[in-house]
């Protein structure tokens, strides 16, 4: 039977979100419908409204989500009822070349579910009965969402689902830019441009690697001191110096070995390539729009052994990271709880994307009763 929900639509881009009641349909075959405990307000979530992520509306918003097996459909035996889940919203088909070589992130069957799920149909549909699009084919800033079982992580009972949530997409893009798409050795000298939800966790990650100097760059203030509380050795404001790159270079005697781009613009992957030492490495983690570009100088890349490396959702395995992120939070070595600048009700959605446009919050979640 299909179920009444409050969810957070996206009707046109470069318009304030909707809080509406939609109608979500019971799983079908490998699908499970979850009742959300918490969904994070992610800067895709954002993109996704202005158009900078082209997923087409009317758009049901939410990828961060976290919540508990309420049903299940036809040939689900990884999960059952009352199991707690994380989204992804990256469909693992597991059959692919990129899935079997442990590169599910790049799944070559992806592209199936951006915004249905992966049988091009959707489980959601407004009052009037017409259909609405799911971002990343999850849809979890809503009351209840039916999804694929591939894009779901089940985790252990005794993880707030509240703090779960923000593994599922701000924590795993961080630190995951870390551990698994740089690789960062201890002992290295690292910068991490944007101090948002991801950039936080991508300095969390950097000190949990064993990062010996860890440089934040943003041009907020009280962003700069946060940085801090995550393990920032530095910090530097853009609108304090007359040359970033320069100032990193000063700092480190040379350059950095690592350089995390956080923010989605051309000019800071610029920035963080020039603030390379010999043999850096640039990771670009920011979403940029898809006319952005970046321009830099070729020769250094050969003649200083300078590479740029992407990162999407931090390279991640999420069947095996979700989890091994949760561990370190139970263990008291990763930070969630200080992630959470503030939380609100599903009708406050629209004042959260507010929020978050103005650069007010670490992370905002939205908690449903």
């Amino acid at each position: 039977m299909s179920r009444l929900a409050k969810a957070v639509v996206c009707r046109e881009w470069n318009a304030p979100v909707r809080v509406e009641e939609i109608r979500v349909d019971p799983p079908q075959r490998n699908e499970v419908t979850i009742k959300l405990t918490a969904c994070g307000v992610c800067h895709s979530d954002l993109s996704a409204t202005n158009g900078t992520i082209q997923f087409p509306p009317p758009l049901v918003l939410g990828h961060e989500g976290a919540g508990v097996v309420v049903e299940v459909g036809e040939g689900v035996t990884s999960l059952k009822e009352g199991d707690h889940v994380v989204s992804s919203f990256i469909y693992m088909c597991g059959k692919c070349r990129q899935c079997v070589r442990g590169r599910p992130v790049l799944c070559e069957n992806a592209a199936k579910a951006l915004f249905q799920l992966p049988d091009g149909t959707v489980r959601t549909h407004d009052a009037d009965g017409n259909p609405l699009n799911v971002f990343g084919a999850c849809g979890v800033m809503a009351e209840y969402a039916t999804i694929h079982v591939d894009n779901l992580v089940k985790i252990d009972q005794d993880t707030p689902l509240d703090r779960a949530a923000l593994v599922g997409c701000a924590v795993m893009t961080g630190v995951g830019a870390v551990f698994n798409t740089a690789q960062l050795e201890p002992g290295s000298k690292a910068a991490v441009f944007g101090v948002g939800g991801v950039g936080l966790n991508a300095i969390q990650g950097c000190a949990l690697a064993g990062a010996e100097t860890i440089i934040a760059v943003d041009t907020n203030d009280a962003k700069l001191q946060l940085a801090r509380e995550f393990g920032a050795t530095e910090t530097i404001n853009p609108t304090e110096v007359e040359n970033v790159p320069k100032a990193i270079k000063k700092l480190t005697g040379g350059g950095v070995d690592y350089a995390f781009e956080c923010v989605g613009a051309g000019t800071v992957v610029a920035e963080a390539y020039k603030s390379l030492g010999r043999g850096g490495t640039t990771v670009v983690v920011g979403v940029a729009a898809p006319s952005d570009k970046t321009s830099f100088g070729t020769f250094s890349m050969p003649a200083d052994e300078r590479c740029i490396k992407g990162s999407w959702l931090g390279s991640a395995r999420p069947q095996h990271d979700f989890p091994r992120l949760l561990s370190l939070y139970q263990r008291g070595r990763l930070k969630l709880d200080e992630l959470v600048t503030r939380t609100y009700t599903i009708d406050e959605a629209p004042e959260a994307f507010e929020d978050l446009q103005a650069g007010r919050n670490a992370r905002g979640v939205i908690i449903f009763d």
